[in-house]
């Protein structure tokens, strides 16, 4: 297809171009996770039962497969203060499997599986290029907290799966979008409105929507992203107007895409989160089902609203009070707590199981520790990737950085709303996918411009050739490294000791 003369526009790639080797690396990079996260998957156990946060959601998984309402109906399983989409995952592992470590487990497994591929996927969709996505998706697959998340029964992996295949979509629409407005540009119909062509309906933005949805269903800190991730949307789309020339392309976005967006983006995910409580609405038993006329008055101004609903608010709220009285200052300390400004270096990560003495190896002393640990080859980058990552976008115009940091943002920046809240390292799950994504970005942007001038300055290519080729290793080593805590595998005292490299890690 030809172009029409005029104004310069981008040049019209959308994708990797080598898509056969692009499959091939795909599946080599599925192969890899699918076998370091299913290795082991059963093992540790606390004496055969789960361990650490697993004790929460592993029975409350079960009690949605076996009370039949598929909903948690049964406060004495726990404190039912997330909502149902995790535990259902949870539960359809333990329906294949039963109730042991391999039906704990299988579903974060795949989860985390999953995971890697979209991260490989992604990249190389950003930056066109197969070898990117393969750092990309190497990195994820040592990255510590993505590793031991896979292999935990509880809520956080899935959360990040959910966000990922979210930004993924979003990565496609971009691409579909600027695909059609190519086409328009080329046919002459650019300047048919001063507002730009109608895009019609768009699948990856409407996937992305279903995605939020499952998010916010998942973990309620899910509507960070949905703010997040309906601006950068937006931000696409005014980007894609200008780019190829629309006269109002601030206007065209309002007139054209902003209530769209804001349909997928917003009000679909809302739509989704009440439909996970379906199963809630259905159960005679369920908990806070039935609270109009006991715990909450019949009349009053929201007498008209439907008992249901009612009850509905009154569970809501009840889980954002437990949510906001685990603060410091009313008393809710815990040992391995710490505060957001520690998690991008992961400086404080937390102690799963852990089992000592001579019966743990058979003869003589041994510890068998699992910890949640970003590996520091990649966290200890965190701050550098961070501050070339908002140099990128700031003044260079970078749209990948601009993607990958409004999507770190937003498991980030919020958390510092309410620092008095008790918090956990494993919040940061959800950063790990992105901060492998900035660091592939950061590894392609050397070997790009030692590209531009190898014709004259050969030595320098093959030295950023070398010094990529030498960080990947060392990724790759620290993650070796760092298995035996990841997996908790037995070690002598004195290994243990070699692994604990800061003294905030013990």
């Amino acid at each position: 297809m030809g172009t029409r003369p005029g104004p310069e526009i981008p040049t019209p790639l959308f994708g990797a171009p080598d898509r056969r080797r692009g499959l091939v690396v795909g599946v080599i990079i599925f192969l890899a996770a699918t076998a370091t996260r299913l290795w082991g998957l059963t093992r540790p156990t606390d004496h055969g039962t789960p361990v650490f946060d697993e004790k929460h959601y592993v029975p409350q998984g079960w009690q949605v497969l076996t009370g039949g309402n598929w909903i948690e109906d049964n406060p004495a399983y726990g404190l039912v203060v997330h909502p149902p989409v995790g535990k259902w995952l949870l539960a359809a592992g333990e329906a294949v499997f039963g109730y042991g470590p391999m039906g704990w487990r299988i579903s974060s497994a795949i989860a985390g599986i999953a995971i890697v591929v979209m991260v490989y996927c992604a990249v190389r969709r950003m930056t066109r290029s197969t070898l990117i996505g393969a750092i990309a998706g190497v990195f994820a697959i040592c990255d510590g907290v993505l590793f031991v998340q896979s292999r935990m029964g509880m809520l956080d992996i899935f959360q990040a799966v959910f966000v990922v295949a979210a930004f993924a979509a979003l990565i496609a629409d971009r691409d579909q979008v600027r695909a059609r407005m190519h086409r328009v540009y080329v046919e002459g119909r650019i300047p048919d409105s001063d507002f730009g062509p109608r895009l019609g309906f768009r699948w990856y933005r409407f996937t992305a929507g279903v995605m939020l949805g499952l998010t916010c269903g998942t973990k309620w800190s899910g509507i960070y992203y949905v703010l997040f991730f309906t601006a950068l949307a937006l931000g696409f789309d005014v980007a894609a107007r200008k780019a190829y020339h629309v006269a109002r392309p601030w206007m065209g976005v309002l007139r054209r895409d902003l209530v769209p967006s804001a349909l997928s983006l917003a009000v679909l995910p809302i739509v989704i989160y009440l439909a996970t409580f379906i199963p809630w609405f259905n159960s005679e038993t369920a908990v806070y089902r039935y609270q109009v006329g006991n715990q909450i008055g019949v009349g009053g101004p929201f007498g008209w609203v439907p008992g249901a609903w009612r009850s509905l608010w009154y569970y809501e709220a009840g889980i954002l009070q437990f949510h906001a009285g685990l603060t410091n200052a009313a008393g809710n300390h815990h040992p391995w707590e710490s505060k957001p400004w520690t998690w991008p270096m992961s400086l404080r990560p937390m102690l799963y199981a852990i089992e000592n003495g001579p019966d743990q190896c058979g003869a003589g002393q041994c510890v068998r520790a699992q910890m949640l640990i970003g590996s520091p080859a990649m966290w200890w980058l965190a701050v550098p990737m961070l501050a070339w990552g908002l140099w990128r976008w700031v003044i260079r115009r970078d749209w990948r950085y601009a993607a990958v940091l409004t999507a770190y943002g937003a498991g980030f920046l919020p958390w510092f709303a309410d620092i008095d809240r008790q918090m956990y390292f494993f919040y940061a799950t959800v950063l790990a996918p992105f901060l492998v994504m900035g660091l592939a970005l950061c590894c392609g942007d050397l070997l790009a411009a030692a590209a531009r001038t190898a014709r004259a300055r050969p030595e320098r290519h093959a030295l950023a050739v070398l010094v990529v080729a030498i960080y990947v290793g060392l990724v790759v080593a620290n993650f070796v490294w760092l298995w035996p805590i990841l997996t908790g595998s037995p070690i002598s005292p004195a290994q243990w000791h070699q692994q604990i490299w800061l003294p905030s890690w013990g």
